[in-house]
């Protein structure tokens, strides 16, 4: 077999640390780049945080050349991450000190698992049963469902504790959670979840006919098949009624009721962008009130360069010292470098945005939201559209009305008869209000909706009123029939 040489000529890219930190730090929200920065200021000692000048003109240069990121490079950036989306004033240095924007809470501090734990403590269990207790609770899911097996339970307690725990057994323990607030938690599935509610209602004829139709009747009350029932069951329309009001005024998702980990991560949403509308004139600002900033330590760059001026007379240990000091030094060079660029990404990129919706931003009536994808953003800020993707992700915007997840103001391009472009979240709007004064005995169907949509003017397809129906979080008509 004869060995053969050849040259062969192959062109790379690879990202610098710089580039990887630029593109990490587009996708976090303000919140998140806050916790990064006190991370990142920990972990390098010649990071800190303070009000003067970021860079002294007399450090020494140990870098090579400060980088200007490329949209390319950002992109490339999608294959290198596992997690993966007219005139007015900027005001990007001009209210660094803005604290003027709202927190929303939506969950209570206590996780649901923490809650259960708390009234576990309570319950009259020896060491052992409290532990298998503790365990399960661990195994419910962010609704409070069980829905692992208990037999694989059962397997997992005696590989991992050691302890010989049956089936049977861990049901057991499982009824004493399901007496544990909220009222369903610990379920299996949603029949039990429901039934564990109105076992503890007061007793009354709706809520006794609503326990039989649940044990005995449950596929056809979730499929809505109420003459079934009526027929079947020897029901009055009135008394099918009054148990159906009973079970919709039930939790299906009893967890949900406490915030969970995510939940509570989530308790205060603060906008990573601030616009205003006064007087005619839309005023965009970045939230960066409380993200420091960062300069290199003059202690550290002092130090390094008093090396590199005796580079000659340096012993090992010396020149060992000098290369630790010059990777921090660069690291925080790099840092505070792909702060800067994730901040004039964000403050580009919101720019494009006020400009597309100028008219909703000075009105903030939703009507006025003109159609608009990644695309369009991408090219008025002059990025590749998987930049503006991350920069929309996870953001949120706080206007003089409310506070709005950046993906909000994204909708495609519908045509109405005339020709004219309208956002799709128009015709959303138009779907839901025509649900809303529906006929609850005879519910729209997906055709009538698209018949509707049609004589006003809109040029839809049935298969896209499913589609934007199910965004909607809208069932299908035979789901929202009501007595």
């Amino acid at each position: 077999m004869a060995l053969k040489q050849q040259q062969e000529q192959k062109q790379t890219q690879r990202l610098s640390p710089l580039q990887m930190q630029v593109i990490k730090l587009v996708e976090l929200n303000t919140v998140e780049v806050e916790e990064r920065i006190k991370q990142e200021v920990e972990d390098n000692p010649a990071l800190e945080t303070g009000n003067d000048e970021l860079l002294n003109d007399t450090e020494p240069e140990v870098t090579e050349n400060k980088e200007e990121i490329t949209q390319d490079e950002i992109m490339l950036g999608d294959y290198l991450s596992e997690e993966d989306i007219p005139d007015f004033h900027t005001g990007y240095n001009e209210r660094k000190d803005e604290t003027n924007f709202i927190e929303i809470s939506y969950y209570d501090d206590q996780s649901l698992i923490d809650s259960l734990l708390e009234q576990l403590n309570l319950l009259d269990l020896d060491e052992r049963r409290h532990t298998i207790a503790t365990y399960i609770i661990g195994n419910l899911d962010e609704n409070g469902y069980l829905l692992r097996d208990l037999q694989a339970i059962s397997d997992d307690l005696l590989f991992q504790q050691q302890l010989d725990v049956t089936p049977l057994q861990l049901e057991d323990l499982l009824y004493e959670i399901q007496e544990l607030d909220p009222a369903g938690v610990g379920a299996r599935n949603l029949q039990e979840c429901l039934l564990l509610q109105l076992a503890r209602m007061a007793p009354s004829a709706p809520v006794k006919l609503a326990e039989l139709i649940l044990t005995d009747y449950f596929e056809e009350f979730s499929r809505k098949h109420y003459d079934k029932i009526i027929q079947q069951m020897s029901l009055s329309p009135e008394d099918l009624r009054e148990a159906v009001d009973e079970i919709t005024s039930l939790n299906p998702k009893p967890g949900n009721a406490i915030g969970g980990a995510l939940q509570t991560a989530m308790n205060n949403i603060t906008p990573d962008f601030m616009v205003d509308s006064y007087n005619g004139q839309v005023t965009i600002h970045l939230n960066n009130s409380n993200i420091p900033s960062l300069k290199v330590n003059r202690s550290f760059s002092e130090m390094l360069k008093g090396y590199q001026e005796n580079r000659e007379s340096m012993s090992a240990d010396d020149k060992q010292a000098m290369l630790f000091m010059k990777q921090k030094v660069d690291s925080a060079r790099w840092f505070i470098d792909a702060v800067k660029q994730r901040q004039n990404t964000l403050q580009r990129t919101m720019e494009a945005i006020v400009n597309l919706q100028y008219d909703f931003f000075l009105s903030e009536d939703e009507s006025q939201l003109k159609p608009m994808v990644l695309k369009d953003v991408a090219e008025r800020a002059g990025f590749d559209i998987s930049t503006v993707s991350r920069v929309s992700n996870s953001k949120y915007v706080q206007t003089n009305s409310g506070i709005y997840p950046l993906k909000y103001f994204f909708s495609e391009a519908m045509q109405t008869s005339e020709g004219e472009d309208i956002s799709s979240r128009e015709v959303k709007r138009i779907l839901k209000e025509s649900i809303e004064v529906e006929n609850p005995s005879r519910p729209l169907t997906d055709d009538q909706l698209t018949r509707i949509l049609n004589e006003k003017g809109y040029l839809i397809a049935r298969r896209t009123v499913a589609k934007y129906r199910e965004q909607l979080n809208i069932p299908v008509s035979r789901l929202r029939k009501k007595l």
